[in-house]
């Protein structure tokens, strides 16, 4: 089983910057691969990125990539996402997620591959 609690979500005006974290636990969490979701209203969830523990090997979605970077603590077993440059359309619900499915091989993007989900945290860009 892997825990994940997502933090570091609220108000930001457009142009701004937050930074949110995940903190993992559970026996098996080294084994996942931690990727970062978000959910706008009417929307689908929408994969952003997503890192690997043992070398820090980073994916983006092709739209995220330059305003968003992951990044993981192994001392702590928490994952970050720095987000820059933050639009009004950034605003939504972001989900902290943990993959023991997905291989080196696969695309990373996908929600139904991943196995344990945060709750959630609200970001929400101002104009």
């Amino acid at each position: 089983q892997v825990q994940l609690v997502e933090s570091g979500g609220g108000l930001v005006q457009a142009g701004g910057s937050l930074r949110l974290s995940c903190a993992a636990s559970g026996r098996s969490v080294r084994n996942s691969l931690m990727g970062w979701f978000r959910r706008s209203a009417g929307k689908e969830r929408e994969f952003i990125a997503a890192i690997t523990w043992y070398g820090g090997r980073e994916y983006y979605a092709d739209s995220k990539k330059g305003r968003f970077t992951i990044s993981r603590d192994n001392a702590d077993n928490t994952v970050y996402l720095q987000m820059n440059g933050l639009e009004v359309e950034d605003t939504a619900i972001y989900y902290c997620a943990a993959s023991q499915r997905i291989t080196h091989t696969q695309p990373k993007g996908v929600p139904n591959k991943y196995d344990y989900w945060g709750q959630g945290t609200q970001v929400t860009v101002s104009s």
